[in-house]
């Protein structure tokens, strides 16, 4: 039987109980104090000088507020946020169709911005730059180009893969702000805070314990939050304790540092099939059965954050910290015949 995996992408219905639970302004987000601090400086002298933000790109790993950031500039600057993703932006047309909505203060947030087609990226550098673009209306001989003068607004670039983006694109940003894993006390805050809106009860261990399996990130927090919370509610009175969280990650098979099926898997298929690397992540891939970017996006990051995986150039390799943690014996090392010469 396979277990849904909590840090896959939520359905609709969670996406709508993670919204209610985003910070409203600045001051109630908790970390990212470099961020927040450039940011804040930045939004008070647009205001005062009562021009648009400078266009801003967000990188850093899913889930870790690029799109609570874009709500926040949005009020902040009092203009409407227009939400789109870099794969749904197929032609200059429909990336026109949101320029040309687009009024004085307005934000547009296009998400990975980094998979972004190439001749539309293009299209969008007057816009940025000048705040104009040219459309051609029709191709071939009978067509001709329009142009079209736009109101100031800001764009909001959001990536997970910053070495992704070209040059161009990326110099064209005035701002360039990257996101950083959280650590235990700040998400611990986060829990706390996001327990309080909920009206969950909870004690300090089990907001902790919750913290600790978060991963460094604030969206599985939340979702966490959510498991334990209906866990409580139907075994302990809607009471959260550090109890009622260790049973909910055992049912969830989450380990004590976040780990879960799927990560777990990808370190068994390094150390059993490859011997603990190194090995391509093609290869890592095809042995698990899972598409490469799952592997680049979903599970990679936070295995290389806490040390159990270095990426060489000869591929993945798995640390002893991670045998140690799954209860396996490293492979031993054969004796390089080139030594017993010297």
């Amino acid at each position: 039987m396979t277990v849904e995996r909590v840090f896959s992408q939520p359905d609709p219905g969670e996406e709508t109980f993670l919204n209610a639970l985003r910070p409203r302004s600045l001051d109630e987000c908790v970390g990212q104090q470099a961020v927040k601090q450039q940011l804040q400086i930045a939004l008070e002298a647009a205001k005062a000088r009562r021009e648009p933000l400078d266009h801003i790109l967000l990188d850093g790993p899913p889930g870790l507020g690029k799109t609570t950031l874009a709500n926040i500039i949005a009020s902040e600057m009092q203009g409407t946020l227009r939400v789109t993703s870099g794969p749904a932006i197929v032609r200059q047309g429909d990336l026109m169709m949101l320029l040309t909505q687009m009024e004085t203060g307005d934000v547009l947030f296009i998400d990975e911005i980094h998979r972004m087609n190439r001749v539309v990226e293009e299209f969008l550098y007057p816009a940025l730059e000048d705040f104009r673009v040219d459309y051609a209306t029709d191709s071939g001989i009978g067509g001709r180009t329009v142009n079209f003068n736009l109101k100031h607004f800001t764009l909001i670039g959001a990536t997970t893969r910053a070495g992704m983006l070209s040059a161009a694109l990326r110099d064209r940003f005035g701002h360039l702000f990257h996101l950083s894993y959280y650590n235990e006390e700040e998400l611990t805050q986060i829990v706390a805070r996001n327990a309080g809106v909920l009206d969950v009860q909870a004690d300090q261990r089990a907001l902790a314990r919750l913290a600790s399996r978060a991963r460094g990130t604030p969206r599985i927090a939340n979702r966490l939050l959510r498991r334990v919370r209906d866990f409580a509610q139907v075994r302990n009175d809607g009471i959260l304790t550090a109890e009622v969280v260790d049973q909910t990650m055992q049912i969830l098979e989450i380990d004590a540092l976040g780990l879960d099926h799927l990560d777990r898997g990808y370190l068994q298929a390094l150390m059993r099939h490859y011997d603990g690397g190194p090995a391509g992540i093609e290869a890592i891939a095809a042995t698990m059965g899972h598409e490469r970017d799952t592997l680049e996006d979903v599970v990679e990051p936070y295995l290389l954050q806490i040390g159990f995986v270095i990426r060489t150039p000869r591929g993945r390799v798995v640390r002893p910290v991670a045998y140690e943690h799954l209860g396996v014996t490293p492979p031993q090392t054969p004796p390089d015949p080139q030594a017993e010469l010297f």
